[in-house]
């Protein structure tokens, strides 16, 4: 057991009941969306900014999410009850039971949200670029989905290869994002991220960093991160990450002086306000 807190549907249950049906079309088809939140010394960190995230993409799925209130109020309950000392928190919310195809049923959605362990990061991560491109144009293009089986493909191609993290560019061979992750790269003395033109997500630390004015959205080729002079990824779970190698050539430092200088700017962020 992980001794995590599971709540779904509008009641906390225990993790052996925590089921969903067979026909639930996020297992069938992936037709869910998601978002996971970092807790501080247990509090849940940027809940409105993923709440707002989690709306916008279920709108572009055209899903109907629980409103906002009722989605904070189980967090807090969660979190509440959670026993671990560091943990996550997770919100899905699916297309909910229906026929075995790709036509929604009418049953309405299915909500989770559920505490986890927190995972370990490590200080420094190494990235693989991978050979399948983001499709910017798509359908699904900047919403977090469940629909994470490019995510799972890349990410073992990276293990595989060493790696910690994977790498997308998208079809106008351009740095996109990571499976889980956005990409900053630094040189010259300022930092740039691909725009949300490029594919990526609107990540939560992102767009702190960017509202930080710590650095500039650009587009940058794809071939420029294995030459950059510092990079790194974020993520909510991760926070600044400094990029150590990529396709397993080391990068001019790990952390640079701007890696550095943004992570401490998010943690003093984090540290004054738990919701910005």
């Amino acid at each position: 057991m992980s001794d995590g807190v599971v709540w779904v549907n509008g009641r906390v249950v225990d993790e052996a009941d925590a089921t969903v049906p067979f026909n639930d079309h996020g297992l069938t088809v992936g037709d869910g969306v998601f978002e996971t939140l970092d807790t501080v010394d247990g509090k849940p960190f940027a809940v409105r900014r993923h709440l707002e995230r989690l709306s916008r993409s279920a709108a572009g799925l055209g899903l109907r999410a629980p409103p906002p209130d009722v989605l904070r109020s189980a967090i807090d309950e969660v979190c509440g009850r959670c026993p671990l000392e560091r943990y996550a928190v997770r919100v899905t919310v699916t297309g909910g039971p229906g026929p075995l195809g790709s036509v929604r049923g009418e049953a309405g959605p299915t909500v989770v949200v559920a505490t986890m362990p927190a995972r370990g990061w490590p200080p420094v991560g190494d990235v693989v670029v991978v050979p399948w491109p983001r499709n910017e144009r798509g359908a699904l293009a900047g919403l977090k989905t469940t629909s994470y089986g490019e995510n799972v493909v890349a990410l073992a191609y990276a293990k595989e290869r060493g790696a910690s993290e994977a790498v997308f560019g998208n079809l106008a061979g351009n740095l996109c994002e990571g499976t889980g992750s956005n990409v900053f790269v630094g040189g010259a003395g300022r930092l740039v991220t691909p725009p949300l033109s490029s594919g990526c997500l609107a990540g939560v630390t992102r767009a702190l960093l960017l509202e930080l004015g710590l650095a500039a959205e650009e587009e940058v080729p794809l071939s420029r991160l294995a030459e950059a002079e510092e990079a790194f990824l974020t993520s909510s779970t991760r926070g600044v990450q400094p990029i150590g190698r990529v396709d397993g050539s080391p990068l001019g430092a790990a952390p640079g002086p701007l890696s550095a200088a943004a992570a401490d700017a998010f943690a003093a962020l984090v540290a004054r306000d738990l919701d910005p």
